[in-house]
């Protein structure tokens, strides 16, 4: 009886030492996370109800900064072009690699090799990106006017026109994320139980119609799933815009890039700043919400 009492309090120490360090580890994960993460946020809402230059001591302001922001123009056009980047950014970056996976998934040799050149651009930081192609597009001797001089076409401003500013954008975008996105449709293609394509195959269907009737359907929850964080991470675009053309450039500010201005450069308000950015984070949190509901309904 001593024995079995002996054991079972053995038991007992081993599992409550078990859960205790379980337990820290969980809590050393827990304040690292709320040091780095949950303490600027709730700083930020804070201090987008506040102003503060950092010279003078941050007092309340309420509403104020808020109402400033709509009152600014500037705040509409950097909107404006977010939601302008982020559309070209879903043409090019979320329909081009999808295509780009279902020709990789019909390749039987060298696969390997061609999704390694596809996915070389993601490894590279993305200032290092910008610094290249803003190379390509030095209006003077870059790479792209010295072909068009070379074929005899007019050259081009790239991004200091207008009309080509954010399409030069989106390029770089496109060329740096498109290998993730890329092996993503590959992975999903792979995972296609083969008898399907080989029974549409047998009843005579085309290419297009086995995409359509198999290949869609079957990717459908990963094409969704994908299409809502291109958006998120599209509308956060900083970057691109910052390196290449400046902060001033009202043809290429974006929401970021608006508050880097409030922040650092013109306002050298922190409370502004911190305003744009709740508006930002709660719409990104409305698409947040809608990929939680996504993955747990698919679960």
């Amino acid at each position: 009886m001593t024995r079995a009492r002996e054991a079972r309090a053995g038991l007992l120490r081993r599992k409550l030492s078990d859960n205790l360090l379980a337990y820290a580890f969980m809590a050393a994960g827990l304040a690292c996370f709320a040091l780095f993460s949950w303490y600027p946020l709730v700083k930020g809402v804070i201090l987008s109800f506040q102003q503060d230059n950092f010279v003078v001591p941050p007092y309340w302001v309420g509403l104020d900064n808020y109402r400033a922001l709509f009152a600014d123009p500037l705040f509409y056009t950097a909107w404006k072009n977010t939601l302008f980047f982020t559309a070209l950014a879903l043409v090019f970056g979320y329909v081009l690699p999808f295509f780009i996976a279902v020709l990789l998934n019909e390749f039987r040799h060298f696969s390997g090799y061609f999704r390694v050149l596809v996915y070389l651009p993601v490894m590279l930081p993305p200032i290092v990106s910008v610094l290249l192609w803003r190379y390509f597009y030095d209006p003077g001797n870059g790479l792209f006017n010295s072909i068009l001089r070379g074929v005899g076409l007019p050259e081009s401003q790239w991004t200091q026109s207008s009309d080509t500013a954010m399409i030069s954008l989106v390029l770089i975008s496109t060329w740096a994320n498109l290998g993730g996105a890329t092996l993503i449709y590959l992975a999903a293609l792979q995972n296609i139980p083969g008898e399907l394509y080989e029974a549409a195959e047998l009843d005579g269907a085309s290419i297009w119609q086995r995409l359509r009737h198999v290949t869609f359907p079957q990717m459908r929850f990963i094409m969704l799933v994908l299409l809502l964080l291109q958006i998120i991470a599209t509308m956060q675009v900083f970057i691109e815009p910052y390196a290449l053309t400046g902060t001033s450039n009202p043809d290429t500010v974006t929401v970021l890039v608006l508050v880097y201005r409030y922040a650092f450069t013109v306002n050298n308000d922190f409370g502004l700043a911190a305003a744009m950015s709740v508006l930002l984070f709660v719409v990104l949190g409305a698409f947040s919400a809608i990929y939680l509901r996504l993955t747990r309904s698919a679960d």
